[in-house]
């Protein structure tokens, strides 16, 4: 990759996969490619090359060109001139260019740290929607050395006042519904912690608080450069409340080396597959696909409070001088609206949305013809979308990763021939991560022996820790090893194929199901919409499989009749005993992810 003006940069994050554009090739050709790709780009003296380094006790890899920390990420983009009048963010009908957001950082960065005194090892929380004001807020709060603690939008008083007073921020900047939620536990946070207030969008005011207009609107007097900041690449960039489904979530430690890491793993995977395409078209006598010249402009359709929008949409947009579209909340019909207004090329969210948008009536009337890649993580992509995405886009492919708020981001990532090659699986490990599977005595299932086991992941970007939970910490990383609770299997190519999580299983009658085979099963009925699979209690068998189905407006299938297509392909014990169809789609919890426990629970009270 050369350069083009900045020291970080990574190359333009287009479709993986494009390059192979109309080539006929076998899939063991497809995989040969991506191999001798990934050996070119990690060898020495190549752009990923890597050095091994001690953190923490634990000897790991790291990309030797990696940047030092994410306000060396920041700079690098805001120091390229030809960004100064692009169109960095899209919020609805609102436009903020690269030269507007950067004054917007730069005031506010000086009011925290002259007003109050913010910077290294301290942290600044941000409750809101995706509006313009969280992005600002967030490489602000990252150029003084601080952590951002992403509060969730969705939370309410009492989740407010535990998140405030676990993180103990100096700040907390919140919009007009979270100021409302606020307001009644502010008291008891400032007992533990005594935070400003900077609200935004709202005519609401508490004790000292003040307006984001009365901190942005005058740039006169301000300094050309941002307040000095001395950042170690093991400081905490974010505090990232796991969205467990049980109790109170924990703040994941995320460090300033996991965020640079993820975003050059993003980078390193567009270079490979890039490359491969080059290595199959010279192979085959055929000339490679043109890249697509087009500006890139990414949809963050996922809240920023987590690490698939954050992490993997806003740092490689940002570094990559690309356009970022925010929507004020998930609609198909306004994503679709916006995809054409915008001319998104790059969409990801929860695989979810990726269906709600194929099978919207106005896919057919929308110009979808800029996006190039679309998928996205969260959960996994099940096999029947990977194929329609490929037959819905014009130019561009499908693609997925796999990941958690635990890794930054990506641990594995798929697109395009590779992922079509192998539909069911979130591809191939990143460079600088080791991975392992482990069975249910401890012991390793060796790759490519079609085993399964508990994934487990090392590198530098897996996080320090939970914040507060010294426990929780030792139970989840051991000698740095992540444990990501995610059943697995590794091909002989090194893929990996999610099975489940080991706590999403169903074990009947002494029998393993995992719910994920079942769901994949159930989604190739061409009736059914959205499928949660989950296990209820049984006197006799210990668990039963059960299922909640939302159907395609306008299709019809009865429970006897899904239960007989299911037996095509799964094993009797697979088969869900109980079916409730569902007159709305199933909910979802503020990363768009279903909430099975939640839906188990509603319909087993109204049975």
């Amino acid at each position: 990759m050369e350069p083009t003006g900045h020291p970080f940069d990574l190359g333009p994050l287009r479709v993986p996969g494009s390059h192979f554009g109309s080539l006929r090739t076998t899939n063991v050709a497809v995989i040969t490619h991506l191999k001798d790709a990934w050996t070119d780009l990690t060898a020495d003296g190549a752009p990923f090359a890597m050095s091994e380094v001690t953190v923490r006790g634990v000897t790991i890899r790291e990309f030797r060109a990696a940047p030092p920390n994410m306000r060396a990420v920041w700079e690098a983009t805001i120091l390229r001139p030809e960004l100064a009048d692009r169109t960095y963010l899209v919020y609805e009908d609102e436009r903020y260019t690269y030269g507007e957001i950067e004054r917007q950082v730069r005031s506010l960065a000086w009011y925290l740290r002259d007003t109050h005194d913010v910077g290294s090892g301290d942290r600044v929380a941000i409750a809101m929607r995706n509006y313009p004001e969280w992005i600002v807020s967030y490489w602000a709060v990252l150029s003084l050395g601080a952590a951002v603690v992403g509060m969730n939008a969705w939370w309410t008083s009492t989740e407010m006042e535990y998140g405030l007073t676990d993180s103990a921020p100096k700040v907390v900047i919140a919009d007009d519904e979270r100021i409302t939620r606020l307001i009644p536990v502010l008291a008891a946070v400032r007992e533990k912690a005594a935070c400003g207030v900077i609200t935004v969008r709202t005519e609401q005011t508490v004790a000292d608080s003040i307006r984001w207009a009365d901190i942005v609107a005058s740039t006169a007097t301000l300094p050309s450069t941002l307040p000095p900041a001395t950042i170690d690449p093991d400081d905490d960039a974010c505090i990232f409340y796991t969205s467990g489904t049980t109790g109170f979530p924990k703040g994941a430690q995320l460090t300033h080396r996991g965020c640079v890491h993820n975003i050059m793993h993003l980078g390193f995977w567009a270079a490979a597959v890039g490359l491969a395409g080059t290595k199959a078209a010279a192979v085959s006598g055929i000339a490679p696909a043109v890249p697509p010249t087009a500006p890139l402009v990414f949809m963050a359709s996922t809240p920023l409070f987590h690490v698939t929008a954050n992490n993997c949409i806003l740092h490689p947009a940002t570094l990559n001088g690309a356009t970022l579209v925010l929507l004020y909340k998930w609609d198909p019909a306004r994503a679709l609206e916006l995809i054409e207004r915008e001319r998104v090329t790059n969409f990801s969210g929860v695989p979810t949305m990726s269906r709600e948008l194929l099978a919207h009536p106005d896919w057919a009337t929308r110009d979808t013809s800029s996006i190039l890649g679309m998928g996205g993580g969260g959960a996994a992509l099940q096999p029947d979308l990977v194929h329609k995405i490929d037959s819905a886009l014009t130019k561009g492919v499908p693609s997925t990763g796999y990941g958690l708020t635990e890794t930054h981001g990506i641990v594995t990532a798929n697109g395009g021939a590779f992922f079509v090659a192998k539909s069911s699986s979130c591809g191939p490990v990143m460079p600088t991560f080791d991975a392992k599977l482990i069975d249910d005595d401890g012991s390793e299932v060796a790759p490519g022996s079609g085993g399964r086991g508990q994934l487990c992941v090392r590198g530098p970007a897996v996080i320090k820790g939970y914040l507060n939970r010294v426990e929780a910490t030792a139970e989840s990383i051991e000698e740095g090893w992540f444990n990501t609770g995610d059943i697995a299997m590794i091909d002989e190519d090194g893929f990996v194929y999610i099975v489940d999580r080991a706590k999403d299983m169903v074990i009947r009658g002494g029998e393993n199901v995992y719910c994920s085979e079942v769901e994949v099963a159930l989604y190739a009925h061409e009736a059914v919409a959205e499928a949660a699979v989950f296990g209820i209690a049984d006197e006799r068998l210990g668990e039963e499989v059960a299922a909640g189905i939302y159907l395609h407006p306008g299709a019809s299938v009865g429970a006897d009749e899904l239960q007989s297509f299911l037996a095509q392909t799964l094993a009797k014990h697979k088969i869900p005993s109980r079916i409730w169809f569902l007159g709305e789609p199933i909910p979802r919890n503020a990363n768009g992810k279903f909430v099975k426990r939640e839906l188990r629970d509603q319909l087993l009270a109204g049975s």
